[in-house]
C-alpha cells in the first residue's frame, strides 16, 4: 500500500474575520453627539488559526461508520514515511507526490492517514479466477487529514493547485530506490469543503499507462488528502466521490 500511494502506480499497491466599528451612544443616549469609534479600538484581525492535534484528526476522519460498502483501517507504520522520503525530479511537483502518499503537503502540525478498500461486490456464480480478477479491481484509498497553524492550510493548497498547472507534462517521483515516472497530470472538476482540487495522475506501469485519481481540499486549517489506485486495466476510472463526500461532511 506504501509504495502504491507513493507511486500511484507500484505494483506492491483560517479565514481571516475583521470586525467592524459603529457609532456608541453617549450618556444622554444621543448617538449623533458619540464620537465614532475609531478603527483600531472596534477592529482586530483574527486570532491565527490553531492546528488541531492528532488526537482531535482521529475523531474527525472517516471511519467505516460513515461509509457504506467500505472498509476503513488505520494505516500501518510502514505505509506512512516522512515527506523527506518522497522527492520529486520538479520540486514544485512534490505537494502531488506528497498527496499520493499519505503526506500532507506542506508542513502541517499534525496529521491522520486511513486506508479505505472498496469491498467487492459478491457474486456466487463466479469463478475464483473471475472473483481475483473484481477483487483486483476494487478502489483503494488512502485518505490523510493535516492541520496547520495560521495559514498554513491556504498555502499547502495553494502549492497543490499550482502543481497541478506546472507538472502536467510528467515528473519522476522518487522513494529510496524505487523510481517512477508520471506522464500526465490532468484536472478533474471536484466540489467539496472551501476549496478543493482534483487530478487524474497517468503513470507508467511496466510500460503501460496507469491512472490513479488524487483530490485535495481544505475545510479551515484541515487539508484532507485523497489518492486512489485500482489494479483493474488502465487504473481508476472515477473520482472517490463517496469517500470525499463522507469525509467533507464529517469536518463540516
Amino acid at each position: 500500500m506504501r509504495s502504491a500511494v507513493v507511486a500511484g502506480t507500484a505494483v506492491s499497491l483560517a479565514l481571516l474575520v475583521s470586525g467592524c466599528g459603529g457609532e456608541g451612544k453617549s450618556d444622554d443616549g444621543k448617538g449623533k453627539d458619540a464620537p465614532k469609534a475609531s478603527a483600531s479600538a472596534t477592529s482586530a484581525p483574527a486570532p491565527a488559526a490553531k492546528a488541531l492535534s492528532a488526537a482531535e484528526l482521529d475523531k474527525l476522519i472517516v471511519e467505516k461508520g460513515d461509509l457504506k460498502g467500505y472498509q476503513v483501517a488505520k494505516a500501518h507504520g510502514d505505509d506512512v514515511v516522512p515527506a523527506s522520503e518522497v522527492t520529486t525530479d520538479k520540486a514544485p511537483c512534490a505537494p502531488i507526490a506528497h498527496a499520493m502518499s499519505f503526506i500532507s503537503p506542506g508542513s502541517p502540525a499534525a496529521s491522520v492517514q486511513r486506508k479505505v478498500l472498496e469491498e467487492p461486490k459478491k457474486d456466487a456464480t463466479a469463478s475464483p479466477e473471475e472473483a481475483l480478477l473484481v477483487g483486483l479491481g476494487v478502489r483503494v484509498t488512502a485518505v490523510t487529514l493535516g492541520s496547520y497553524d495560521g495559514q498554513g492550510a491556504q498555502d499547502a493548497f495553494a502549492s497543490v493547485k499550482k502543481a497541478g498547472g506546472e507538472c502536467a507534462g510528467g515528473f519522476t517521483v522518487i522513494h529510496g530506490a524505487e523510481r517512477t515516472k508520471v506522464t500526465k497530470v490532468a484536472p478533474e472538476s471536484v466540489t467539496a469543503g472551501e476549496e478543493a482540487v482534483a487530478f487524474t495522475v497517468t503513470s507508467e506501469l511496466e510500460g503501460r499507462p496507469f491512472a490513479s485519481k488524487v483530490v485535495v481540499f481544505r475545510q479551515g486549517n484541515t487539508l484532507a488528502s485523497f489518492s486512489t489506485i485500482s489494479f483493474a486495466s488502465g487504473g481508476v476510472k472515477a473520482l472517490p466521490k463517496d469517500v470525499v463526500d463522507a469525509q467533507a461532511a464529517k469536518l463540516g
